[in-house]
């Protein structure tokens, strides 16, 4: 597909998305919305990943390392994705593409296709589901807000935030399946 076409594809999807980003972007009138998804957006910039990948040997031990291990190769091969997609799909955020959509935190980037945030949020919980389940469970609240937090601020339409979702969700279980020697620890290791 040319970049001009592809251009003319998201320009309708935009259009169909931005009633949505709009209402939910309306949200950041009430006052503690804002802050609040600031805050989990800043973290999940990514400081919260990496304080739990820097946590989890001393959470649980040698499984801990091998599942920090895991989860940073993971996240690096998720960014270099991201990065070359972002830049050859090139998509403008919601709120510069509808004036009427407040930004409601500064973006990392210029690009909206597809939202790294929730690339990254989903294939590290998913990783957490596999090797630590109750710290799975204890991320999962946060990976929601992320998510909701990127079409609140209006930083990317749903469309972003899904297509982040399954890529992330994508490179997780494609981890899990070609890391067997670091995922060959985590069962037989104990807890």
């Amino acid at each position: 597909m040319t970049p001009h076409r592809l251009s003319r594809v998201f320009t309708r999807i935009d259009h169909g998305e931005g009633r949505w980003c709009l209402r939910l972007n309306r949200s950041l009138a009430f006052p503690a919305v804002t802050p609040f998804f600031r805050i989990v957006s800043r973290l999940g910039d990514g400081w919260l990943w990496y304080a739990l990948i820097l946590a989890l040997p001393a959470i649980n031990g040698l499984k801990g390392w091998a599942l920090a291990a895991l989860m940073t190769l993971t996240g690096a091969a998720c960014t270099l994705l991201y990065k070359l997609l972002k830049t050859c799909l090139v998509r403008e955020r919601p709120f510069i593409s509808f004036p009427a959509i407040h930004c409601g935190s500064p973006p990392l980037d210029r690009g909206s296709f597809p939202s790294g945030h929730s690339l990254h949020a989903v294939c590290f919980t998913v990783l957490l589901f596999h090797g630590m389940p109750l710290l799975g469970w204890a991320v999962l609240p946060f990976t929601v807000a992320v998510l909701a937090s990127r079409v609140v601020l209006g930083l990317h339409y749903p469309s972003d935030v899904l297509a982040g979702s399954l890529i992330g969700a994508g490179c997780a279980f494609i981890a899990l399946h070609f890391a067997p020697a670091l995922i060959a620890l985590l069962p037989l290791l104990p807890a």
